[in-house]
C-alpha cells in the first residue's frame, strides 16, 4: 500500500484516511494475521489525551482515525490537510460488515448489554445476510477476574474473528484492546463506543444533516444529559486549543513571508 501522510492534533498522529483505504488496510491486516488495535477518536478523546498520558501512548501506537468532524476541520486549518471525509465508528463498522460479505470477514462482538447484543446482532442479520457473525459477549460491569478474563480471551480467539469490536465505552475500550492485544489473536480490534446502540436500535442516532454539520454531539447530548459534563469539559478546550494553534499557524506565514 501507498505511504499514507499523517497529521499532529495535540500529540497524537492522526493517518489521512477515507473509508476506502481503511478498508484496504485493514484486508491487508487480516491477510497478515497479525493483531492491530484501531482508535476512533473524538473530540472527546482527543483533548483526554493531554492529561491522560496511557491513553495518549494508546493512540498513538494504534491506527487512530478521525471520527468528530471538528478534528477534520483542525487537520484541514491548521495542516492543509486534504481529507476528504472522516472516518466515523459506526459508519466503518457498517462498511466493514457489508464489504466483507463477499470476502468472508468473521466479526466478533464484545460490551453492551445482553439486549443490546441481542438486538444487534439481529437487526445485522436482517442488513446483511451474508456477514459471518462468529460470537458476541456481554461482560459484567465490574473488573474480571484473571480466570474470567482468561476465559474472555479464549472465547474470542476460539471463535477466531477477523473483526472484534469493541463496544464498552471510552477510553476503557481503548485501554482494554491495548492490554489484551499480544493475547486476543484478531487482525483487526476496534472501540466503537454508541455503535452498538445505534445498530441495535436502542438509541437513534442524530439526523445526517446534523451529522454532516459537526453537529452529532448536540443531539447525542440532548437525549442523554449525562453527555453534558463530558462535552462541556472538553469542547472549550478543543476550541481554545484550535483557536490558538489556527492563528499560531497564520502568525509563522506571516513571518515568514515577511523575511
Amino acid at each position: 500500500m501507498q505511504s499514507i501522510k499523517s497529521v499532529d492534533i495535540f500529540g497524537i498522529r492522526f493517518p489521512i484516511l477515507d473509508y476506502e483505504l481503511t478498508l484496504q488496510l485493514f484486508q491487508e491486516w487480516i491477510a497478515i494475521g497479525q493483531s492491530h488495535q484501531v482508535c476512533i477518536a473524538n473530540v472527546h478523546t482527543t483533548v483526554a489525551c493531554l492529561t491522560d498520558s496511557e491513553l495518549r501512548d494508546i493512540s498513538n501506537k494504534a491506527l487512530s482515525t478521525m471520527d468528530g468532524l471538528p478534528l477534520v476541520w483542525y487537520a484541514k486549518l491548521v495542516h492543509q490537510a486534504e481529507i476528504k471525509t472522516r472516518v466515523c465508528g459506526p459508519d466503518l463498522m457498517l462498511k466493514c460488515l457489508d464489504h466483507g460479505q463477499q470476502l468472508g470477514w468473521r466479526h466478533f462482538f464484545l460490551g453492551g448489554k445482553d439486549e443490546v447484543l441481542a438486538d444487534l446482532v439481529a437487526n445485522i442479520r436482517k442488513r446483511y445476510p451474508q456477514a459471518e457473525l462468529v460470537g458476541w459477549h456481554s461482560p459484567p460491569f465490574r473488573p474480571l477476574s484473571a480466570e474470567e478474563d482468561q476465559q474472555l480471551v479464549d472465547l474470542i480467539n476460539a471463535a477466531k474473528p477477523d473483526f472484534l469490536w469493541v463496544g464498552l465505552g471510552a477510553p476503557k475500550q481503548e485501554k482494554w484492546i491495548a492490554a489484551h492485544l499480544d493475547r486476543v489473536h484478531v487482525p483487526v480490534q476496534l472501540g466503537v463506543g454508541a455503535a452498538f446502540d445505534f445498530h441495535s436500535g436502542h438509541i437513534k442516532r442524530a439526523p445526517l444533516w446534523m451529522q454532516k454539520s459537526g453537529l452529532e454531539w448536540c443531539y447525542r447530548m440532548a437525549k442523554d444529559r449525562r453527555l453534558i459534563k463530558r462535552y462541556f469539559s472538553t469542547n472549550p478546550v478543543f476550541l481554545m486549543r484550535f483557536a490558538w494553534d489556527f492563528l499560531l499557524i497564520r502568525l509563522l506565514k506571516r513571518a515568514a513571508a515577511a523575511s
